[in-house]
Parts: C-alpha cells; structure tokens; sequence
C-alpha cells in the first residue's frame, strides 16, 4: 500500500514500535542522568518527550505527519529550556520523513534542514553581537549552535536519502532479476517449441508417406480383387484400417507435439475405452473381457488410459506375429489403487518362424511405459500360453504426468 505521508492507512508494523520504544528507553536514560534544563519540573519536560514519542510510532506509515508532530513537541521543548531526550527522537523522525516519506518531500527536507541550520547560525550570530559579546565569541557560539542543527537536521535527512536510494536501487535490480529469468523461462519454452514443431515435421515426413502408400495401395488393391478369395478381402481390408488409424493416431500426435501448451488432450487421443474397437481389427480372434466400469474410466489419468490401450494394441500386435493359431483374451480390470491388463495367447511351438520380423523393440517399450507410470509389466510363459500383465497405478507421479 502507497504511504501518503500525512495519514496512517494502517496499523504501526512491529518495526516502529521497537524503534518507539527503544528510543523511550534511552531518553528516560537521559533524563535519569540530568540532561535536561534543571530550571524546568521534570513532570513539563516529560510532557514533549511523550508527543514525540508517540509520533515516532508513525515513522513509516505516515512520516510527515509524524515528522509535523516532532516538530511541534520539539518547539515546546525549546520554550522549556530543551533536552536531548526529545532531539534524539526527531533525528529519528527525520531520517524516517526523507527515508519513507513521499519521493518529492525528500528535496525539500533536505533543502529545509540546510534552511534550518544556516538560520540558526545568523541568529545566533546577531543575539550575540546584540548582548555586546565580540565577534570571536559569536562565530564560535554560532558554529557550535549549527553544528548542532546539523546533527539533528541535515545529517539525518541526507543519511536517510542516501539509504532510500540505495533500497530503490536494490528493489530496480531485483525487478530486473525477475524480468531477466522471465525472458530465460519465455526463450526456453521457445526454443522447446521450436523443437518439437521441428519433431512433429520429422514425423510426418519419415512416416506419413509410408502410412499414406499403404492405404492408397490396399485400396486400389480393394478394387482390383473384386470377388476374390475371402480371405484376401480380409486381409487388405485390415491392412487399408491399420494404415488409416495409424494416420489418424499420428496426426494427433503430431497435434501435440506442436501445441504443448493446451490443457485439452486431443479428442482423437486412444484410451482403455477404445480397446474394443482395437479387438474387432486386430486380424485374430480376441475375445475381450472389459471389468472396467464408466466411472472407473471417468476416473483414469491420460497417462494411464493411453498407456493401457498402448499396451494392449503392442500385445495383441505381438499375438499376430508370434502367437500360434487359436484364441487370443484380453482382460481389463481395477484393483483398489491400479488399473490391471492381462493378455494371453496361445504360445508358439518352438523353432516356428514369425508372421512378421520383429526386434524386440515392443517389449522393451511397454515396460517403459508401466515403468514410467510407476508400474509394473511381465511377460512370459504360462503354462501353455504367452501372457503379458500390466499393473499401471492410478496416482501417476508428478515427473510422469
């Protein structure tokens, strides 16, 4: 909140009371000793020094009322005889007026206080040479006198400039920090969407032209057969479907590398709710058990409802090249804090040859992906069949999500 100077819009911070009552503290010191005009009753003495101190209270929440009060019970000070009590409070004041007070009042302070001293040094001079005492005498009293205007005046006002500058200075370098790591975090978002506009090129380079070729390909190899086997039918069909998802999965994809900023997954983005669309075009039988309820899919992360129908699509892509002829399953289900995935086949004879070359690779990513999730994925043996178990939890860490 901006400090008007004249009025508090606040409460005294704790800051400003400490500083009340330390200086409380060393002016009853002082009067305790003596300092202070022994012709005046200590009772009126005190009466100027209570003011000022109860102005020091608004030292940085309205400092020029604060100072304005100083002033009055400094006066009133000076018509008792004066104490250095009550002008240590008003060096205070002074330096809180110039060090928290409005930016335009610290000149005319400044320029005041010089004002103030340069007048006591006339009159001094001039009651002096008035009462006949010798222009020694004068310059000496009258020196002494500004001096000590200046201690509690001019020194106080420019200590308190001199700080107010120095915390501007600080409060612009850090204002300059924060905008420095702002252009560095707005460069590296740059630079990083840069880099995945230069991925998702990439990626429709190198694959969208094979994936294109095949689906014009196996369409016109559609037309060209005619009434031809079933089976073959068949076969280009699922060829002409694999290419034309696997377009369309891409594209979104490539939607997303180049919008890494939108909240909203893409609506063509997979999930477990899709695998049944994935089981009708495999190319072998599955049959699909899907325990998994409307609310329990309303409940998955992304992360997890794509990496489920990952997982499904890699196995049942595995159980076409390697699996032996006979029923493939697929089984969805939740535990009390995961989401399971179990597909089985029937485990090939040994020295069989694959339907289709592979490296490896589809293993090595679908425990990637239950790794990165912080789940598990086995898959192996059992008994007669090949299985592959996923068990992907449902608070997906935060480096994963």
């Amino acid at each position: 909140m901006a400090v008007t100077g004249w009025w508090p819009r606040r409460l005294p911070p704790r800051r400003d009371v400490g500083s009340a009552a330390l200086c409380a503290a060393v002016g009853a010191v002082l009067y305790a000793v003596g300092l202070y005009d022994p012709k005046t009753p200590l009772a009126l003495v005190l009466i100027p020094f209570a003011v000022i101190v109860c102005a020091d209270l608004f030292r940085s929440t309205a400092p020029l009322l604060a100072l304005a009060v100083g002033v009055a019970a400094v006066a009133a000070d000076l018509l008792l005889g004066g104490s250095i009590g009550t002008w240590q409070v008003f060096f205070d004041l002074v330096y809180a007026a110039c060090g928290y007070g409005p930016r335009g009042a610290v000149r005319w302070l400044i320029g005041a206080s010089a004002v103030v001293t340069f007048a006591a040094l006339v009159v001094t001079l001039l009651v002096l040479r008035a009462d006949g005492s010798g222009w020694r005498l004068a310059v000496q009293a009258g020196v002494a006198v500004a001096m000590a205007v200046t201690l509690v005046t001019v020194l106080p006002a420019t200590t308190g400039a001199a700080v107010r500058a120095h915390r501007d200075r600080l409060a612009e370098h850090r204002e300059h920090a924060r905008q420095l790591a702002r252009l560095t975090e707005l460069d590296h978002r740059a630079s990083v969407a840069a880099e995945r506009a230069a991925m998702a090129r990439e990626l429709h380079d190198v694959i969208a032209g094979h994936l294109t070729a095949i689906a014009v390909g196996s369409a016109a190899a559609l037309r060209v057969a005619g009434d031809s086997a079933p089976a073959l039918r068949e076969a280009l069909h699922r060829v002409r479907n694999d290419s034309v998802q696997g377009l369309t999965e891409m594209r979104a994809m490539i939607g997303l590398l180049r919008e890494p900023d939108s909240d909203e997954p893409p609506t063509t983005r997979p999930g477990l709710g899709g695998v049944a669309r994935l089981v009708n075009t495999a190319g072998v039988a599955v049959t699909l058990h899907d325990e998994l309820t409307e609310s329990d899919r309303a409940a998955l992360p992304t992360t997890v409802d794509l990496a489920g129908y990952r997982i499904v699509q890699e196995a049942l892509t595995n159980a076409l090249k390697h699996a032996a002829p006979g029923p493939v399953e697929v089984r969805l289900g939740r535990v009390t804090d995961a989401v399971t995935v179990l597909v089985t086949s029937p485990l090939a004879a040994a020295g069989r040859d694959p339907a289709a070359p592979g490296s490896g690779h589809g293993l090595i990513g679908m425990r990637e992906r239950a790794a990165l999730l912080g789940g598990t994925l086995t898959a192996g043996p059992d008994g007669n069949r090949w299985a592959v178990r996923a068990r992907l939890p449902l608070r997906v860490p935060e480096a994963a999500s």
